[in-house]
């Protein structure tokens, strides 16, 4: 993994880019720059482990359907998230080229990080790097998706055989869109936040 290479070329692609060595500093680095905002946030595990959601609901206004399990209150609470002033979320694999991507199921997260909000955050651990954009593409499909899939507890091939992508047709099929961010979209403020320790899935 070669983190700078990876910043490099991420803001070669015009991305902002902080890199923080713990996720308690980055927390911290959010907290400090968020305040008195409405925020919204993408299903992060990432997110959901640095306590991020609770530390900035102390002092601004946040819908956040993280682990929320009810498909109509997270419905409403994802399209709360796609109007707020800012936007935090996580992205499944980032290249060392310099390209990101992203595995949606409902496409709130990829929706929320690519148009309409002030500011994105966008929040990695630096388990995401891969070598090359078809790297990160196997990345997201056989590491992030089945953890994420088990961790919903769906009955998906890659969440009951716990190994890789079988391109299944199941109900609750998570990967039914991928993103690939090639550069920032015009007009918009996203800041990529890279934590030295290993976040998410």
């Amino acid at each position: 993994m070669d983190l700078e290479k990876t910043v490099k070329n991420l803001q070669k692609n015009e991305w902002e880019v902080t890199y923080f060595a713990t996720a308690a500093e980055a927390a911290a680095y959010l907290d400090s720059k968020i305040d008195g905002r409405t925020v919204g946030f993408g299903d992060s595990e990432t997110l959901r482990t640095m306590g991020v959601p609770e530390m900035l609901a102390k002092h601004n206004t946040v819908y956040n359907p993280i682990g929320v399990h009810d498909d109509d209150e997270f419905d409403r609470i994802a399209r709360q998230c796609l109007s707020t002033d800012i936007f935090l979320t996580s992205v499944n694999a980032i290249a060392e080229t310099g390209q990101m991507v992203n595995i949606d199921g409902t496409g709130n997260r990829v929706a929320g990080s690519i148009f309409g909000h002030e500011k994105v955050y966008m929040v990695a651990g630096i388990n995401k790097i891969a070598p090359t954009l078809d790297d990160a593409i196997w990345r997201v499909r056989n590491v992030a998706a089945p953890k994420n899939t088990t961790k919903f507890g769906y009955k998906t091939p890659c969440a009951v055989k716990g190994d890789k992508c079988y391109d299944c047709h199941a109900p609750r099929r998570i990967c039914n869109l991928m993103a690939i961010y090639m550069q920032k979209m015009n007009g918009m403020d996203v800041e990529i936040v890279l934590v030295g320790e290993e976040l998410g899935f």
